[in-house]
Order: C-alpha cells, then sequence, then structure tokens
C-alpha cells in the first residue's frame, strides 16, 4: 500500500480505511496518543495507540524525535482540535532514537539554539513553515519568469570580476598557501593558479546575464551569491541567493513595472498556497510583539504587509523629492533619526525608507534617479550628469527589497566611468564589447532571496531563512 501523507489526508473530505504513513514523533502522551508530522504540512495529525495491544518495548521506543510507519484507519476524531485521527493498528519504529540526547524537546527553544542544531530545526514548527515558504517563494519566481517569457541562465560561481566594486570577495585558488609561487616583484604569481589569473566567487550575475540578455532578449539568475563582508549583523550573510533578471529593449520605466508585477506575482502565489504557514508564523509574530514596548509594536500583522505589497500600486519618487520629504519630515527635524539628513547626495538607510512607505505614503515606493557618486558604475548616466537610472523597491518593515538600474549602454560613457573607478578594461573586454556590438537601452534587477523570505515570513534573523547560514566564523554543518 502506499503511504499518504499528513496533508493529504487532512485534506479528505471522505473517510478513509486501510491507510498507511510515515512521520516523526513530536509527542507521545500517556501511552496512547501521538502527534505525528511528516513535513508535508504545519499541522499534526493524532495517531490514537491501543496500547493494551502492542508490547512494551514499542512502546518505550516511541519518543519524540522517533521515526514511525503507522498502519491503521482515519477516523473522525473523537477530541477536540482535530476533524480526524487514525486509529492504529500496527505500529514500527523506523532506525534508532536516543530521548535523552535528543536536542528538540517539546518546548520553547531560543533561535540561537536551534541555529546550533541547523541539522534538526526544521523538526519544529516555525522553521518547517519558514522552509515550505521559502520552497513555494522559489517555484513562484521560477513560475513568474517561465510565464513571461524569459529564459533561465546559470552564471559562473567563479569568476575574475567583480560586479560591485566593493573587493570584498571570496579567492578561488588551488596554489600552496605556505608557499605559493611569487613574480619578480614578490607580490603571488597567479599565472601560476589554476585559472591563470586571481579568481574569486561572483557577489553576482548581472554582468554575464547582460549578455545573454543581449542576445536571448529576456533572460534571469537565481543562484548563490557570496560576500566576504565582515558583518555580524541580523541583515548578512556570506553565502545567499540572488534573483536578477535583464531584459533587452526595455528603459528605466519597463524596469519598474516588471520589478512591481514581478513582487506581487510571488507574494500573491504564497497568499494562495502557504495560508495555513502564514497564519501560524504570523499567530507567532503576534505573541512576539506583546512582549515589546508598545512604540516598537508594527502596525501590520504578517499577512497584512504582505497584502500591503500585493494590494497597492507602488508609488514612484524621485530620489531629489525623497530627500525633501525627509529633510522636511518632523523625525528629521527633531532628530528622532539615526542618520540625520542634512543635504542631497546622502545614502538612505532603513529608517528613512520605511518612513517613506509606512507614514509618508502608506504604500510601498520606488526611488529612482539617485546620485551617480552612491550607485555601481554600470548604471545609464542621466543627462544632468550627476544621477543615474536607477531604481530601489522599498517596502514595509525591511526598507529596500529590489535595486535595479537602466544599464549604460553607451560605450564612451561607461569607459569614462570606469577610469574614474580605477576598474581595468581589460578584466571586462568582454561587458564592453556589449557596447561594441549591436549596443541597446537595457535594464535589469537584483532581489536578495534571503531578504524576500524575510519578509514572507516576519523573521527577524536573516540566519533563519536560510537552511545552513554562512556568517564570520561559521561555516558549520
Amino acid at each position: 500500500m502506499k503511504s499518504s501523507t499528513i496533508a493529504d489526508l487532512l485534506s479528505k473530505e471522505n473517510i478513509l480505511q486501510d491507510i498507511e504513513i510515515k512521520g516523526w514523533v513530536r509527542t507521545f502522551r500517556a501511552n496512547r496518543f501521538i502527534a505525528l508530522n511528516d513535513g508535508s504540512t504545519i499541522n499534526n495529525i493524532q495517531c490514537v495507540v491501543d496500547f493494551e495491544n502492542t508490547d512494551e518495548a514499542t512502546l518505550k521506543r516511541i519518543t519524540t524525535g522517533a521515526a514511525v510507519h503507522i498502519k491503521g484507519s482515519l477516523t473522525e476524531s473523537q477530541g477536540k482540535g482535530q476533524s480526524v485521527e487514525i486509529q492504529v493498528t500496527s505500529i514500527e519504529i523506523l532506525g534508532d532514537s536516543d530521548p535523552e540526547t535528543f536536542p528538540i524537546q517539546p518546548k520553547k527553544h531560543s533561535f540561537e539554539f536551534l541555529r546550533e542544531n541547523a541539522h534538526l530545526r526544521t523538526r519544529t514548527n516555525t522553521f518547517s513553515a519558514v522552509m515550505r515558504l521559502r520552497s513555494s517563494l522559489s517555484f513562484a519566481i521560477h513560475k513568474y519568469f517561465n510565464d513571461n517569457g524569459f529564459y533561465y541562465m546559470h552564471t559562473p560561481i567563479i569568476t575574475g570580476s567583480d560586479a560591485e566594486g566593493a573587493g570584498e570577495m571570496f579567492r578561488v585558488t588551488n596554489l600552496d598557501a605556505k608557499n605559493p609561487p611569487l613574480d619578480e616583484n614578490g607580490n603571488v604569481n597567479y599565472k601560476e593558479d589554476f585559472f591563470g589569473k586571481e579568481t574569486n566567487l561572483t557577489v553576482s550575475g548581472q554582468l554575464e546575464a547582460e549578455t545573454y540578455a543581449m542576445s536571448l532578449g529576456k533572460v534571469y539568475t537565481f543562484g548563490p551569491t557570496f560576500r566576504a563582508e565582515n558583518s555580524n549583523t541580523s541583515r548578512h550573510l556570506a553565502e545567499f541567493w540572488m534573483i536578477e533578471p535583464e531584459v533587452a529593449f526595455m528603459d528605466l520605466a519597463g524596469n519598474m513595472d516588471l520589478a512591481e508585477d514581478f513582487m506581487k506575482s510571488v507574494l500573491s502565489y504564497i497568499l494562495e498556497h502557504n495560508r495555513e504557514d502564514l497564519e501560524f508564523l504570523e499567530s507567532r509574530l503576534l505573541d512576539e510583539e506583546k512582549t515589546k514596548p508598545q512604540a516598537e509594536r508594527s502596525d501590520m500583522s504578517l499577512i497584512e504587509k504582505i497584502k500591503f505589497v500585493v494590494d497597492n500600486n507602488f508609488k514612484r519618487v524621485s530620489y531629489t523629492e525623497a530627500i525633501d520629504i525627509l529633510k522636511n519630515c518632523k523625525p528629521n527635524k527633531k532628530k528622532k533619526f539615526k542618520y540625520i539628513i542634512e543635504e542631497w547626495g546622502a545614502d538612505l538607510q532603513s529608517e528613512h525608507e520605511r518612513y517613506l512607505v509606512e507614514k509618508h505614503f502608506n504604500c510601498p515606493v520606488i526611488l529612482f534617479d539617485y546620485p551617480a557618486n552612491i550607485k555601481a558604475f554600470y548604471m545609464r548616466l542621466n543627462e544632468d550628469g550627476k544621477t543615474v537610472r536607477a531604481m530601489d523597491i522599498l517596502f514595509p518593515g525591511i526598507g529596500e527589497m529590489v535595486g535595479g538600474s537602466q544599464r549604460e549602454e553607451r560605450l564612451d560613457v561607461l569607459k569614462e566611468k570606469m577610469k574614474a573607478l580605477d576598474i581595468d578594461e581589460e578584466e571586462l573586454w568582454w561587458y564592453l564589447d556589449l557596447r561594441k556590438y549591436g549596443t541597446a537601452v537595457h535594464s535589469g534587477f537584483g532581489l536578495g532571496f534571503e531578504r524576500l523570505v524575510m519578509f514572507a515570513t516576519g523573521m527577524g534573523n536573516i540566519r533563519d531563512v536560510i537552511p545552513f547560514p554562512r556568517t564570520p566564523q561559521n561555516a558549520e554543518f
């Protein structure tokens, strides 16, 4: 007989006889009632054991964390809290289980403790819900791009270029760490390295994606990226995933249209398909909010935040207009902001972005036309010579969610910008070729996937929305 899933059994309208199910014991009480979960849903199913006909040795092995194979019949529940339950006719304990040392006991654990047991933390309701939502968001992203005529491409993980120009990259080498070959100047001779040059783990697939957009029209990448930033904040990881679409013949306005439609689509998907997980996480957040001072509590519940994005048109505001609003707003004048806005050219912080979204406009916001000196070299320079056709999408509770731009398609202008920033033309000769042969207006954006998962789940630390977080001094598992 084929095993059923709990999600399948709980969705059945008719009571079934002779079912089989496999899962992990969450709790076992009174030598009779098993709360079983198999990961297919946030909900457990109750399995009622006939302890009079079950040998004592088996009963002793039914402990929290044990994997079991149960046969029985699905019947209407006699107790409260569930519509159906399983009357067990036979139970098999699969493998070993040590109740004395199993870390995930049926009690509240701190997130820090669960990070130390990341290999087991999805046995909890919170992390199983988070990871199901992560999976659904991944599917929704691929579905959106596939439905809209994009081609999925795999950009290199090992690269010789620094797309962001920040220099915070992980080096890839097979040279002897203790005795590397040196050149005549006493520097490491990377010509003798595996690739014959200095290479790193990528921080972005954007530049390579542009090459394919300029032949296939519409492409996207969705893969791992890496940043050697020595930061231990709740918003930084050394390894994370990026979604990066690139589209030929699309200007900044089209880029904003695409990004807004994309965000609404993927969030609508989880509202429709992950309701129980969202409701559980929302309930968890509401309990957490009660412990905070009134001033720090959110004005919106988790599902309300998601609907806030899905149901509202995104307000489009120039950076210059946003600076005027922030300079003259009450929190700035009364020095309530941690970073006071004093003049045009300031790099906006999360507190400024959230003020614009949550207080001033009361809807998601797209800021555009940023100062050139705070944005990347590949962004198209505007006619004023001081701003670029960049755009950031701002969400409630988190600030910047998406960053993108119209790319600089003019060879002479791009060369001038690279020279000013001391970017070696020889390293990016292929990128410059795109501006020599069939150059055209094109645009794209980047979205840190973990930041999206944080927004969709309400989790406050980015380490809790990726299966195995990589952070400074931590590469466990």
